[in-house]
């Protein structure tokens, strides 16, 4: 017999580590060739290692959640023969791609967390020198009796004392009978026990989740945000979607309000070309782009991903809806692609009809504007000497203060605010 070593892949493009985030195997398990030994992600893809050879497993080295370097030995088989002296990389064995995140612009890697570890619960004091049974029950309203450090000591552990049977003169409660009761050695007074739930859940954060932090936490140290929030009334353009759909032609999307948004964004952006742009503070460069690609951030099972729509400036409506739905769908089951997630110029974010009231989006860096949307709800409206009911949806957006001035910021979103109020003028544009 022998040890064959399969090493961290070297995947290009620079990485010189990767995260283990899912082991497929066990020490002593036997394994084909091809057998998918565990996942690792990079700042570029997420890869399955497959087994070159047929082996038992002898020896795993990292847990999940730990990055290691590429070359390093992860993993050792024992297999027949004299295995491999040199440790043949697992590269050899061409890992295939599985599910891909952006590299350093949209932020998303697919990818979903193990299910957590339970802790043990804390254990709690067990004292039966007392009974139940000798504690009087008290009369409805009837005020507990107890010493100032019995009661500090049961509101420090959230417990209401009429519910602690007594077993003192006149039912006084000693922190004998407080033991027994949070131990659940003694029966509640006329309920069921309301003990504190101590247990603690350990959930380590790992592959996207921990990545989505980071890119988080870089953002918000590095970019200094504004968000401007502006109401628009979208009830002529959500009159204007009903009728396209009761319209549509056979094959067309079903349209949500999210590409007349889009539309908007593209007409504005000419007028704002500034928001369409990457900021690179590393070298104090402005990249402004010609071509819109808007990053549509999308939940799916495995967190936070941004597909992005490329060249929006070049479809109608439908073309948008059709591709948004395209990507959305593909983001949700895994099969959406490294190119499909990198690119974007700027990003719209939605919540849907959670949109709630007002949000404060996150800068998707390097991008310089971020425009989010809150839902529509029908608002009394004050108009002509009147309230009439109106559909009004607040758009909140964030914007890197370092490029974009609150002026700026504020014109841009009143123009889109424009368009969207005035659809007609959103198939006007040239």
């Amino acid at each position: 017999m022998g040890l064959h070593k399969i090493q961290m892949p070297d995947v290009g493009e620079g990485i010189t580590e990767a995260e283990i985030v899912e082991w497929n195997v066990k020490v002593g398990d036997v394994i084909k060739e091809d057998d998918v030994l565990a996942a690792v992600m990079t700042d570029k893809a997420t890869v399955e290692i497959p087994s070159p050879v047929d082996g038992t497993v002898a020896d795993i080295s990292g847990e999940v959640g730990d990055m290691t370097a590429v070359g390093a030995v992860i993993i050792t088989l024992e297999v027949e023969g004299e295995g491999n002296a040199a440790s043949i990389s697992a590269e050899a064995s061409a890992p295939k791609a599985v599910e891909e995140k952006p590299a350093s612009k949209p932020a998303s890697e697919p990818k979903a967390e193990p299910a957590p570890k339970k802790v043990a619960e804390v254990k709690r004091p067990t004292v039966t020198k007392t009974s139940a049974a000798s504690g009087a029950l008290r009369a409805e309203g009837e005020k507990p009796l107890a010493s100032p450090a019995v009661r500090k000591r049961a509101a420090d552990a959230g417990v209401k004392l009429q519910y602690v049977h007594g077993t003192g003169p006149a039912g006084r409660i000693s922190h004998d009978d407080l033991d027994a009761y949070i131990s659940g050695a003694s029966a509640p007074v006329g309920g069921a026990s309301k003990v504190a739930d101590t247990s603690v859940e350990e959930i380590k954060v790992i592959g996207l989740r921990r990545k989505i932090a980071e890119r988080m936490q870089d953002a918000k140290q590095r970019i200094p945000h504004i968000t401007y929030v502006d109401e628009v009334d979208v009830t002529a353009v959500e009159d204007l979607r009903a009728h396209m759909n009761a319209t549509a032609k056979e094959g067309q999307p079903k349209l949500t309000i999210l590409p007349f948004i889009m539309r908007a964004m593209v007409i504005a952006i000419k007028d704002y070309p500034k928001l369409n742009s990457h900021y690179d503070d590393g070298n104090d460069t402005l990249y402004q782009y010609g071509g819109v690609h808007i990053g549509m951030a999308a939940q799916t099972p495995g967190g936070l991903m941004v597909p992005v729509i490329r060249h929006a400036e070049t479809m109608s409506v439908h073309g948008m809806a059709d591709e948004a739905k395209r990507l959305a769908n593909a983001a949700r089951d895994g099969s959406i692609t490294r190119d499909e997630l990198t690119g974007s110029t700027i990003t719209l974010s939605s919540l849907g009809k959670m949109g709630g009231i007002v949000s404060t989006p996150v800068m998707n860096s390097p991008e310089v504007a971020i425009v989010g949307v809150n839902k529509v709800e029908m608002r009394p409206v004050w108009r002509d000497g009147g309230f009439v009911p109106r559909k009004i949806m607040n758009l909140s957006s964030s914007f890197d203060h370092r490029i974009v001035d609150g002026w700026d910021a504020a014109e841009f979103i009143q123009r889109i605010r424009g368009l969207l109020e005035n659809p007609a003028t959103l198939f006007m544009e040239a």
